[in-house]
């Protein structure tokens, strides 16, 4: 797994896309900080740019220095959640302006996995994470339902979990700073 690591570390630092096994489903990725990595997600997905992608960081010391302010809420959210879950926030920094929505927020997990976790953790950024699917399409449950299409579009495809079925997508919830919950995904 190490060489996995390293090598994806470098594809994301020379602003690369890849095709990894995340904590839900298999995830098209690149650095969160890179506008033109992030031009080339919505390229390959041929997804409007209005359709927000998510972001993925390793712990909650992570997503304080992306989120201005975590409401408190969100502790306890995750701390309890059964399942992977996803909440969008108000008011992100140092993520690339592409990636924040037009009501300036973003969607960010706290990952689970463990390859996501350690590549996360070297890389030392958050990582943008998308279905693996054109979008529109059905979302790939396993690698061999990822298409063609997706398998070229990326710079580098992660060579681990190929065997895996996919959980189910993350649940989102979206919170807003005065402390308002709103379920987007169960």
């Amino acid at each position: 797994m190490r060489e996995e690591i390293e090598h994806c570390v470098s594809v994301l630092k020379r602003g690369g896309l890849l095709l990894y096994p995340t904590d839900t489903v298999w995830g098209i990725g690149c650095d969160a900080t890179n506008a033109r990595a992030i031009q080339k997600v919505y390229e390959v997905k041929k997804r409007a740019e209005s359709k927000s992608l998510i972001c993925l960081v390793k712990d909650f010391n992570m997503l304080n220095q992306y989120v201005e302010s975590v409401p408190e809420v969100a502790h306890d959210i995750l701390k309890y959640a059964i399942k992977p879950t996803t909440v969008i926030y108000d008011d992100p920094i140092r993520v690339a302006e592409n990636l924040i929505a037009d009501d300036n927020s973003l969607a960010i997990r706290i990952v689970q996995d463990e390859f996501c976790q350690q590549l996360i953790r070297k890389f030392r950024r958050p990582i943008v994470s998308t279905s693996a699917n054109v979008s529109g399409q059905k979302t790939p449950l396993n690698f061999k339902e990822i298409s063609s299409e997706i398998l070229e579009g990326v710079d580098y495809v992660v060579n681990l979990h190929h065997d895996k079925e996919s959980a189910k997508p993350s649940a989102i919830i979206k919170l807003k700073n005065d402390g308002t919950v709103k379920v987007i995904r169960d």
